[in-house]
């Protein structure tokens, strides 16, 4: 680590990090619908289990054909995946390895081969085995899945906030010293919470937008419009989590990653009382000048909510870009060094260790190797910052955290009203659903003759194209939060610890970029391949043990 590839060639960097974004977005736009289908196959196989009626045991396997194909394919990018840290960044597996690789085994060894064993049941199972035990089988794939994406999460998590480690000067490596605390952090637990509530809500859009298909064809009347009720509702829970869950995420930013949240809300320079920007105009693409910029501009923002958000009180104090490039003291006394300190600091704790193992290793005494121990624990939280050359290099894209996290909030809003809307109507709730309805017609959504006399399989053509236009708006917002967790993260490949020019592989960048494009070719592939068999699975659409269950 004292020398490690500071002169690496910078296209292996941008082309590695290339390829990894690429199999990333990829393998998120499978994940997410396995995890929410899980939920809603699994409420109407209960529905079934409880009923025991032939059709809910249709609509169940009807789902679950859609789950499968989608479940493939995530499974061929994951694997992919996984390999990168490898064959891509084996000098960030070889560094922390120990800590990194326990999640993604258990993952292999304990979640992947849940859900490979009891799909096979929930698939093939129905009657084989009894009901009970089949219901059971489709709520352990479900959870097996959930549990994989909690191990991914913990791993990833552990990249943001490390926890749970210490440096042996001796092996050169960050070695584990609480399981728990790296399994169960604040910041893994949040991360997990926001991730699956988020995936929730893709496969409540996605089941509707199916569904509002149907109706727009005519068919399928009573599977269409029971599949809506349930995913509305799974929808509307879901958004409120993400929401819930997306202030815990926001609060664990401010503190492990202050730059990151910094970035989100271009906020130049920080204090007291600080508001949230609601909009601002912010050149998408260009950095700005934040040295110089009292704030972007025309801005507009909700008084005291970011100083709120990330603190708990109308009047915390929140840094700013600058506030962290150049230190600061917050109002209670805590003095923040500047980045330039930070990387002195982070040089002396390099040079600490190298002369460490120079001395251990001609021989030298133990009072010496304490001496250089010392200043290397004083000085390794900013062990990272060695290798930093310029304190701006510490400052990530600021456009595209800022658009990307307003583009994940603002769908969520709109994701809140679209289910409540949907509730509202479906459910017919007394009193409410009339007002409802009627405002709906006043504003132009509702025809005048649906007001009173309301059925959500006779409405015009454009309520149901509105539905299905959301499943794309819904992958686009998914991928934002993605967007700002890992952009607002950089440069760092484990925040504060070890930047990404030092954990890339010694690679020739023509490899990493071959490699790219035959990712994204393979990639696009598999991606039209599965739209194209979902799409033929949805036209032929569910098979009835009763040819007019279908009419009731």
């Amino acid at each position: 680590m004292t020398n490690l590839l500071l002169n690496i060639d910078a296209g292996t960097i941008d082309w590695s990090r290339a390829q990894f974004a690429l199999t990333a977005i990829y393998h998120w736009l499978f994940v997410p619908l396995t995890l929410g289908l899980a939920l809603i196959m699994g409420i109407m196989e209960t529905i079934y289990y409880r009923t025991r009626e032939p059709f809910w045991r249709d609509m169940s396997v009807f789902w679950q054909k859609l789950f499968g194909i989608n479940f493939a394919m995530g499974v061929a990018t994951g694997i992919i995946l996984e390999f990168e840290f490898g064959t891509n960044w084996s000098n960030y597996s070889w560094f922390v390895g120990d800590i990194f690789g326990a999640p993604l085994a258990i993952e292999g060894i304990i979640a992947f081969f849940m859900e490979s064993t009891f799909v096979a049941v929930m698939y093939f199972g129905w009657k084989k085995v009894s009901a009970g035990f089949h219901l059971a089988s489709t709520w352990l794939t479900g959870l097996g899945a959930t549990f994989s994406a909690w191990w991914i999460l913990v791993a990833n998590a552990w990249m943001q906030c490390p926890v749970g480690c210490e440096f042996n000067p001796d092996t050169m490596r960050n070695e584990m010293v609480s399981f728990w605390e790296v399994a169960l952090s604040p910041f893994a637990v949040g991360k997990f919470c926001h991730t699956v509530t988020s995936a929730w809500i893709i496969g409540a859009v996605f089941v509707v937008a199916v569904s509002c298909w149907y109706l727009w064809k005519r068919r399928e009347i009573r599977l269409a419009t029971q599949s809506i009720r349930i995913a509305a509702i799974v929808g509307l829970v879901a958004s409120l989590a993400a929401a819930f869950t997306g202030h815990i995420s926001g609060q664990q930013v401010a503190k492990a990653q202050p730059m990151k949240l910094a970035a989100m809300e271009a906020l130049y320079n920080g204090g007291t009382a600080q508001g949230l920007t609601a909009v601002a105009w912010l050149n998408p693409l260009e950095q700005p000048d934040y040295t110089n910029d009292s704030e972007a501009p025309l801005k507009i923002d909700m008084p005291y909510a970011l100083s709120i958000m990330a603190t708990d009180d109308p009047h915390g104090f929140v840094p700013g870009i600058n506030d962290l490039l150049n230190g600061y003291t917050t109002p209670d006394g805590h003095v923040e060094p500047s980045i330039d300190e930070k990387i002195v600091r982070g040089k002396q704790a390099i040079t600490a260790l190298s002369e460490y193992r120079e001395a251990k290793k001609a021989g030298a005494s133990q009072e010496v190797l304490d001496a250089q121990l010392a200043i290397l624990k004083e000085n390794m939280p900013y062990f990272g910052y060695g290798y930093i050359k310029n304190k701006h290099d510490v400052v990530p894209s600021v456009p595209v955290n800022f658009w990307a996290f307003r583009i994940m909030v603002g769908m969520g809003i709109v994701f809140i009203v679209f289910f409540t809307v949907i509730i509202l109507l479906t459910f017919k709730i007394p009193y409410v659903s009339v007002i409802t309805r009627r405002l709906l017609a006043t504003v132009g959504i509702l025809p005048e003759t649906e007001t009173d006399s309301y059925n959500i399989a006779r409405l015009p053509s454009w309520h149901y194209l509105l539905a299905i236009a959301l499943v794309p708006l819904a992958y686009i917002a998914s991928e934002s939060g993605w967007l700002v967790a890992e952009f607002g993260r950089q440069p760092w490949t484990i925040q504060d610890m070890m930047p990404t020019w030092v954990a890339v592989s010694d690679l020739h960048s023509s490899s990493v970029m071959i490699t790219f494009f035959i990712f994204l070719v393979l990639f696009t592939v598999l991606l039209g391949v599965e739209i194209n068999i979902l799409l033929k699975q949805i036209k032929k659409g569910p098979e009835y043990e009763s040819a007019s269950l279908n009419d009731k």
